[in-house]
């Protein structure tokens, strides 16, 4: 049985999140559609002086009108544009759900399923925070935690997990003396609410940016190669334009990243390219070319060898990333090339600090980027070995969801990362 999966920072609910009620985005998105109050009441089946309520309460938590008031109807401003656009994809994302939780099978097709669509779904959600409480529940798979985490009492969240089920006729959880486990079911709903939950995040940023204010949150999955030289120069100079940017980064294996991308948890990935064509709904950008480098301390007895043969590699002591990372499978890559057979690593690890402190205090030598150890290189305590590796070039760049429509602030740190790679003169694709 696999073991109960803690989280070590709880969920929090944004507050735009927690401010916006899922109705009144539905109403707004209606009145956007049709200009009129009264053909959006229509349409939602609900009364006028409703959807007139709903708008009004909707400008107020996002605090700016989203609407010119005209004799002839209402029109759409910059910024109910640009909630226009977010709410759109919001209800994209329920849409989907929907079409994820039809019963595959006539024998499972209720009453309840045959009434389950994006508007009653959402309708039924309610506000962002229940979408939140939801997947944080996915996630921790403890309902005590996640009442803890959320404010709120496990009745509450049990009688939320059970109007969704009845809603969907779908059993969404399995529970169990150790906690809740979510379905397959369970788990595409959590998929689809997390994606909507990061439009709504967004909405906030939008409006800030049509008044030249960059704002909110961005979330950069960060892999080891733009760690320690691009993304943090691209951070201070974008937080030192924009002070209410708040930037985190998420240091997590290449598929543990994809992942948290397309569920909307992080913003983009920066860091060594995949394969084209491999995963068709992200979208790749390089920025750079890189290769492989042999490095070792200063004073390490090939550092001082204008040329290095494959005995001396075979002889030497080395400290490899662990199998099946990309540095590692080019530079197995590189020795087959040669017909040769692949280093022995004394020592694998994928922590930079540990692999700094080993080549600094021994004579072992390492494959990796050398921007990677850019500031030991730059300073003298760590060399570039004489020897090249052939065919250990890889891509660098920054991957995005398809689709997707970044943040301000996203699309900021994008431009900063990419102005700090032509700073650089790091050579183009």
């Amino acid at each position: 049985m696999p073991p109960r999966k803690l989280i070590d920072n709880p969920p929090t609910v944004d507050a735009t999140v927690a401010r916006i009620n899922l109705r009144h985005l539905q109403a707004f998105s209606a009145v956007a559609l049709h200009g009129s109050v009264t053909r959006a009441a229509d349409s939602l089946f609900r009364v006028a002086s409703a959807i007139t309520r709903a708008v009004a309460e909707l400008e107020e938590s996002l605090g700016t009108p989203l609407f010119e008031r005209k004799a002839r109807g209402m029109l759409l401003n910059a910024f109910g544009e640009a909630v226009r656009a977010r709410a759109q994809r919001v209800e994209d994302e329920f849409a989907a759900a929907c079409l994820e939780l039809a019963p595959s099978e006539p024998s499972q097709r209720g009453a309840n399923a045959a009434r389950l669509d994006a508007r009653t779904l959402m309708a039924a959600m309610f506000s962002g925070r229940r979408m939140a409480v939801f997947s944080g529940l996915s996630e921790m798979q403890n309902m005590p935690a996640a009442a803890r985490a959320f404010g709120i009492t496990q009745p509450a969240i049990s009688t939320l997990v059970g109007d969704l089920e009845a809603r969907c006729g779908r059993e969404l959880f399995v529970r169990s003396a150790r906690g809740v486990t979510p379905t397959r079911a369970g788990l595409a709903l959590a998929f689809r609410f997390k994606r909507a939950l990061a439009e709504l995040r967004s909405i906030d940023s939008d409006i800030a940016a049509i008044g030249g204010v960059v704002q909110g949150r961005v979330v950069v999955g960060a892999l080891p190669l733009g760690r320690t030289l691009i993304l943090p120069s691209a951070i201070a100079a974008l937080v030192r334009q924009h002070p209410r940017l708040h930037v985190s980064t998420v240091e997590s294996p290449y598929e543990a990243l994809a992942a948290q991308l397309r569920s909307g948890d992080v913003d983009f990935i920066l860091g060594a390219l995949r394969p084209a064509g491999r995963e068709a709904d992200l979208t790749q950008e390089t920025l750079f070319d890189d290769c492989i480098s042999l490095i070792a301390r200063a004073g390490h007895p090939l550092a001082q060898r204008a040329a290095i043969g494959f005995d001396d590699l075979r002889q030497a002591q080395w400290v490899l990333s662990r199998p099946g990372s990309p540095t590692r499978e080019l530079l197995e890559q590189s020795f087959r090339e040669s017909a040769q057979p692949s280093p022995v690593p004394t020592v694998e690890t994928g922590d930079l600090a540990i692999l700094r402190g080993l080549l600094l205090q021994s004579d072992m030598v390492t494959a990796i980027s050398a921007h990677q150890l850019h500031y030991e290189i730059e300073a003298g305590t760590l060399v570039v070995l004489s020897r090249a590796l052939e065919k250990s070039e890889r891509k660098i760049g920054i991957t995005l969801r398809s689709g997707a429509l970044a943040s301000p602030g996203a699309r900021a740190l994008m431009a900063e990362v990419r102005r700090v790679v032509v700073d650089q003169g790091l050579p183009g694709p």
